[in-house]
């Protein structure tokens, strides 16, 4: 079976939302969010949320890349949030020990409000706008 994502990219406010969609597996999975993420660091974006809720299958490729994504996040000061887990990811990432380094938010409002974001002020189509990156 070839290994499939899609990244969808929203900015809401001064937080970027990234959303991987399909298996974070070696190869590609783990490579679009490499990407995405060091795009995101090197634009100087410094509230970073991950919403892995329809990631379907993680490995340890894509534990790898979350936790490289983290290191490097926090060495460059940025904050970097999870919601919105699936309970199969929350399992796997619980049982690497990996899920205490991330600060994991119930839904994406909870998570702005944590971000200092009031998601009342803003507008609802920017919270349903988005783009693909693959």
């Amino acid at each position: 079976m070839l290994a499939t994502m899609q990244i969808h990219l929203r900015k809401i406010g001064d937080v970027a939302i990234v959303a991987p969609q399909g298996r974070l597996v070696a190869g590609v999975g783990d490579e679009a969010l490499h990407r995405v993420l060091h795009e995101l660091l090197e634009s100087d974006w410094q509230k970073i949320l991950l919403d892995l809720s329809e990631v379907s299958y993680i490995d340890s490729s894509g534990i790898g890349e979350l936790v490289d994504g983290l290191r490097s996040a926090k060495a460059l000061g940025v904050q970097i949030k999870t919601t919105r887990m699936a309970k199969r990811i929350e399992g796997v990432l619980r049982l690497s020990h990996i899920l205490p380094l991330f600060e994991v938010y119930e839904d994406t409002e909870q998570a702005l409000v944590a971000f200092g974001v009031d998601p009342a002020a803003l507008d609802e189509s920017e919270l349903e706008h988005g783009g693909v990156t693959d």
